[in-house]
């Protein structure tokens, strides 16, 4: 039988619930699910799953809706598309100047 260790990892209380829900689910635990990615890691030399940056709308997502997101983006194109409906400003005192006026 090959020796045991321990091993102490830190992660936000939040995250260690939804993972042991899940895996719970699975019939599997925390332990189980470590072992297995690290010997995964050792037989293949890499890290066994792919790890890549979250979208970019994940940061938004935390304060915009989807829809909000989708309707913000369609305003934008707009505004793009038809600069002549917009006011532009060649310097922050102009633009001030405005701002003031209205």
């Amino acid at each position: 039988m090959e020796s045991m260790t321990n091993v102490n990892i830190r992660m936000s209380v939040e995250d260690k619930e939804i993972a042991t829900s899940i895996l719970e689910s699975m019939g599997l635990n925390m332990s189980t699910l470590i072992n297995m990615t690290v010997k995964q890691l050792i037989q293949k030399r890499k890290i066994p799953f792919e790890i890549t940056a979250p979208s970019d709308d994940a940061y938004l997502l935390k304060y915009f809706t989807k829809e909000e997101l989708q309707e913000g983006s369609k305003e934008l194109e707009f505004m793009e598309n038809h600069p002549e409906n917009y006011k532009s400003y060649d310097n922050l005192d102009d633009l001030y100047k405005s701002l003031n006026e209205d």
